[in-house]
């Protein structure tokens, strides 16, 4: 129904209970409505690499999008421009109106677990990549983008506790320039705060970074959200500027408190009294916000209704090419790549990750793929083969998965039948289940799982999983492995064969509220089929104390043939000596890169290197392929001639890797990274973790590519390289200032045989002295390029004056254009600069704002 809705007379309708409500979240993903007011709800779902939907558990299957730094190397507005359009496509199909996406925070480290989800070191990579998704995203008018996380959500170790002690010149200049450039370009409608504290007070009531810095000085009027269960001040919340608290139902922001707080006249930190007054402007933003959607849609009745109807052709060819232009070729000696079509004649598939389906990281960037296809699927899709020689080499698994989706049902369904019950004795008393759905992933968190039948506050219910397994990987010793967050016991063939329902310890396992992973070895018979049973009781059956009330329970099944680490690595060895062609594929999963954990080393898992190192003694001409969202170790990177950073490409990610292998696509992704050679060379190493609830960040601006330049420290692959099957030349670069801009022109000519697309990448760099440490240069614009053979074309730029060569003065406050020389430098990379023009700025200028 169409509807007149006026925000300023509703706040005058509505009650003071019904404004508290409106403050918190109905549940995880939804608004609260308040149906006497034709108030309807707003639905907002994850996240950054695609569209959930409204359920974390059994979630609607939806397009995978690469991760965050495969995005951010692709370096290539117009096309981050389209893939916000895509996301926002997705959405609608979900009936999402808000996508709580991109994911804009600084990899300090290479071993931050999110760092896959974000988009690079550098803030203005991050910064004008997220603005295009936001603008992307927001361009239909239907669905809008939220940044996040604000501020310094960079490590997940005691996340929501920890205190960042920052410099306000590093803030400024490394961790809020990103958001501070997407509201610039692009006018986000939601910011999402992080979980730490800044400077000693937690995000969510930060005054100073909500109200004064966002509202105030960049004046924008996003929406402001908690991350969820980020929110622990509910008084100083509201005064701070934070709109919603989520999830609901309320917990930290409930009718009793905040009456209490009105009533008690509370005084807040900065001395003045809580009044109604302060509930009554966030009402008000968020009666606004909805008007806005009622106004688009032309209705206050939205549908929640999620649907799969986007996997299309047409969707899967632009993932395929997207994911394809984010990898980075970093090595290609002696033109190996790109492979023709009948090498695949004489070629062997080696590598962990070959048959691996690794889509995307873990935590709030997973989601449910219409589909995954392997990088060994694709490589046979390209190469039109059936089979080909293959072998894992070894294995690089953190925990056993991949069990549920090579099950069935009774009725010839992928997974397992999953019925809910109230009462454990389900069976004895002949209790009908509640709910019935087939699952058909190894993988289920219930973290937003609701039904009327399961009280919010107990979480207690019991689950009987069942199907079959039919044994496909051969004859052999198997192992099975149970994670849980509650209770499980798993039957095969209505044997007992793991219990994790007694002598419970805890893990890792749904940040650390489950248990470590149990395991058992049975013999299996290839082809053979076996009954599956699993009895499960949610968190509030668990043995463990619960740690947090955010999950209702959590269940991991996995499968995994024993095999002889020193015969598997011979075996794949024999193959590489046999074939001319041979590709490993190796890398990381959404277990080692994932929320709420962070890498405690940048090694690749098992026995990784042996295999690779083994390989390439085999056939030196081996085609390494490395799939992780950030970094890892690569000792064997002298041996190796072709190396190719694939990242976690979504759900067209082995069709990816083959159309690059095989010259489909002629590689253009560029490092949204610097790769060290090791963890110790990183910027952060020293302080990348929680002591006593303290996080230094001594590196202060000397983040990322401007560490490695300042102490001339050597990397593995600098930020922005990359290479290309054809070659690029630059010349010619012109400079002109005209008041606060800056005129750039450069010449880019395709000087190789291939069609391809080259990055100009430019640089600014103080040439003399100033009353504060300058880092040697820092990125400030990136631009794009595609180019036939031999086509030649010039790129233009208008840089800001004040953007391009200003710091954050700490005694002013405000940012410092100070007078002097400077230089521009040009190239392809940040190590790879050949033209430079120096700039004089003739007067020093102070401002504030955007």
């Amino acid at each position: 129904m169409t509807s007149t809705f006026d925000p300023e007379y509703l706040l005058t309708q509505l009650t003071l209970d019904e404004k508290i409500q409106l403050l918190t979240a109905k549940d995880y993903w939804h608004t609260v409505p308040i149906p006497r007011l034709n108030i309807p709800s707003i639905k907002v779902t994850d996240g950054p690499c695609g569209s959930r939907g409204s359920k974390s558990f059994n979630s609607t299957k939806t397009a995978a999008f690469p991760c965050g730094t495969a995005l951010g190397s692709l370096f290539d507005k117009r096309r981050l421009f389209e893939i916000g359009q895509a996301m926002a496509v997705e959405a609608e199909h979900k009936s999402a109106k808000v996508i709580l996406g991109p994911t804009t925070n600084i990899q300090r480290s290479p071993l931050g677990g999110r760092g896959f989800e974000s988009i690079s070191e550098d803030p203005v990579l991050s910064g004008l990549a997220a603005a295009e998704l936001v603008n992307g995203i927001q361009s239909s008018g239907k669905v809008m983008a939220t940044m996040k996380h604000f501020v310094c959500n960079d490590m997940e170790i005691d996340r929501f506790a920890y205190d960042v002690l920052v410099t306000d010149r590093a803030l400024r200049e490394i961790y809020l320039e990103p958001f501070r450039l997407a509201v610039k370009h692009s006018n986000p409608m939601f910011f999402m705060t992080a979980y730490n504290k800044v400077q000693g007070v937690h995000c969510s009531t930060s005054s100073k970074n909500i109200k004064e810095i966002l509202h105030n000085e960049w004046k924008s009027r996003a929406l402001v959200m908690s991350d969820w269960y980020g929110s622990s001040h509910p008084m100083e919340s509201i005064k701070a500027g934070l709109d919603f608290d989520f999830p609901g139902p309320e917990k930290f922001r409930s009718v009793e408190i905040i009456r209490h707080l009105l009533f008690s006249k509370a005084e807040t930190r900065d001395g003045s009294i809580f009044t109604e007054h302060d509930i009554d402007v966030r009402v008000l933003k968020i009666l606004n916000m909805i008007k806005y959607f009622v106004d688009v849609y032309g209705t206050t009745d939205f549908s929640f209704d999620e649907d799969t109807k986007n996997n299309t052709h047409g969707t899967s060819q632009f993932l395929r090419q997207i994911a394809a232009e984010s990898i980075v070729l970093l090595k290609n000696e002696d033109s190996i790549l790109p492979l023709k079509p009948s090498d695949a004649d004489d070629l062997c598939i080696i590598g962990p990750n070959a048959k691996a389906k690794c889509h995307t990281g873990g935590g709030s960037a997973s989601l449910n793929a219409y589909y995954v296809v392997s990088p060994y699927e694709g490589i046979l899709n390209v190469t039109q083969k059936q089979t080909l020689p293959y072998s894992k080499g070894c294995d690089a698994h953190k925990t056993l998965s991949n069990f549920i989706e090579n099950c069935h049902t009774e009725d010839g369904q992928r997974g397992l039948s999953v019925k809910f019950y109230q009462r454990e004795n389900y069976k004895e008393s002949g209790e009908s289940p509640f709910k019935v759905e087939v699952v058909d992933r190894s993988f289920n968190k219930m973290s937003d799982l609701r039904d009327p039948h399961i009280d919010v506050n107990e979480k207690l219910f019991y689950c009987d999983w069942e199907g079959f397994y039919t044994c496909q990987d051969g004859d052999g010793v198997y192992e099975l492995g149970c994670q849980v967050a509650g209770t499980a016991l798993v039957y095969l063939d209505d044997k007992l064969v793991i219990d994790n329902k007694h002598g419970q310890v805890r893990g890792d396992f749904s940040y650390k509220a489950g248990t470590i992973e149990k395991k058992t070895l049975v013999e299996m018979k290839d082809g053979q089929t076996y009954k599956v049973r699993v009895d499960f009781g949610s968190i509030r059956t668990s043995e463990l104390e619960m740690v947090s009330g955010s999950t209702f329970g959590a269940l991991q099944l996995g499968i995994n043939k024993v095999i002889d680490p020193v015969e598997e690595i011979q075996y794949a060895v024999s193959l590489a000596k046999k074939h001319k062609n041979c590709i490993v594929v190796i890398g990381l999963n959404g277990e080692y890169e994932t929320e709420g954990d962070d890498r405690p080393h940048m090694d690749l898992p098992g026995l990784t290197d042996k295999l690779v190192l083994e390989v390439l003694k085999a056939n030196p001409n081996a085609i390494v392929v490395n799939q992780s969202g950030t970094p890892v170790t690569v000792p064997w990177i002298d041996q190796c001639k072709v190396f190719l950073q694939a990242y976690y490409g979504g759900n067209e990610l082995g069709n990816a890797i083959a159309d690059v292998i095989f010259g489909n696509v002629n590689p253009g992704g560029k490092l949204s990274l610097s790769w060290p050679k090791k963890n110790e060379d990183n910027p952060a190493y020293l302080n990348f973790t929680s002591h006593l609830g303290r996080v230094v960040y001594g590196e202060d601006i000397y983040v990322g590519y401007k560490f490695y330049d300042h102490t001339k420290r050597q990397t593995e692959f600098p930020f922005g390289f990359g290479l290309s099957y054809t070659t690029f030349e630059l010349s010619g670069l012109k400079t002109s200032l005209k008041g606060n801009d800056l005129f750039l022109e450069v010449t880019v000519k395709n000087t190789g045989a291939l069609d391809g697309s080259e990055v100009v990448q430019v640089y600014t760099s103080r040439v003399e002295e100033s009353p504060v440490p300058r880092v040697p240069k820092e990125l400030k614009e990136f631009e794009k390029c595609h180019l036939s053979a031999n086509e030649e074309t010039v790129v233009k730029f208008t840089l800001s004056v004040k953007d391009s060569f200003s710091y954050f003065d700490e005694i002013r406050n405000q940012w410092h254009l100070e007078k002097g020389k400077y230089c521009v430098l040009v190239g392809n990379s940040s190590t790879y600069l050949p033209l430079e023009k120096n700039i004089t700025i003739d007067d020093d200028y102070y401002w504030s704002g955007l």
